[in-house]
C-alpha cells in the first residue's frame, strides 16, 4: 500500500531505495549529474503532458546541462531551480505533476551537491507512481526503481568514457560523497536520540 506523506511516497530511509541509496554514495559527483540528465526526461515527461505552457521544470532540467559545462553560474541555475519548486507549488493538488516539478528542482539542485540527487529518486519515483493507476503502483515502483538502478550502474562504468565540458568544480577527483557523508550524519543522529 502506497502512503502519501507531504506530497512525498518516498524518503531516504524507505526501503525500496535502499539499493539505490547505497549505489549513490559510492558514485563520484560527476556520475550523479550524467545520471539525472539521462533519467530526468521521463520524469519530466508527466508535468509537460499535463502543463504544457508551463517551462519552467523544463529550464530547470535545461540549466542542469549548461551549469554542470559551466555555461551559466550559480545564480542562474539557482533561479530555475527555484522557479522548477515554484512550478510544483502552482500545481499543488496534481500530485503527480508536483512532484514531477519538484524532481527537476532536484535534478538542478544534483550539479551542486550531491544530495540532491535522492530527490530525483523520492519525487520522481513519486510522480512516476502516482502517474499509473492504482492497481499498477506496486509494479511501477519495482520497474522504475531497477530503471534507475540500471541506469546508475551504467554511467558508474562510463563517467570517465564520456567526452564532454565540465564546470570547473565537477573535476575535483577527491571529493568524498556528499550523499554517503549526510547518512553516516543521521544514522549517529538517531543512535543518539
Amino acid at each position: 500500500m502506497v502512503i502519501i506523506v507531504n506530497k512525498i511516497l518516498f524518503n531516504r530511509d524507505s526501503i525500496e531505495l535502499k539499493e539505490i541509496r547505497e549505489l549513490i554514495e559510492k558514485q563520484s559527483h560527476r556520475c550523479l549529474v550524467l545520471w539525472v540528465i539521462d533519467c530526468a526526461p521521463r520524469v519530466i515527461s508527466i508535468f509537460e503532458k499535463r502543463y504544457p505552457n508551463d517551462l519552467r521544470p523544463r529550464e530547470a532540467f535545461n540549466a542542469t546541462i549548461l551549469w554542470s559545462k559551466g555555461e551559466i553560474k550559480m545564480p542562474v541555475a539557482r533561479r530555475a531551480a527555484l522557479d522548477a519548486h515554484k512550478a510544483a507549488s502552482d500545481v499543488n493538488d496534481d500530485l503527480a505533476a508536483c512532484a514531477a516539478a519538484h524532481a527537476m528542482g532536484h535534478v538542478l539542485g544534483t550539479v551542486h551537491v550531491e544530495t540532491h540527487a535522492m530527490g530525483l529518486m523520492m519525487y520522481g519515483l513519486t510522480a512516476l507512481v502516482l502517474n499509473a493507476p492504482i492497481k499498477d503502483r506496486q509494479k511501477v515502483i519495482e520497474c522504475e526503481t531497477q530503471i534507475f538502478y540500471d541506469r546508475l550502474k551504467f554511467w558508474e562504468s562510463e563517467t570517465d568514457k564520456e567526452e564532454r565540458k565540465w564546470a570547473s568544480f565537477l573535476l575535483k577527483n577527491d571529493v568524498p560523497n556528499k550523499e554517503k557523508i549526510l547518512r553516516e550524519k543521521l544514522t549517529t543522529k538517531k543512535a543518539n536520540l
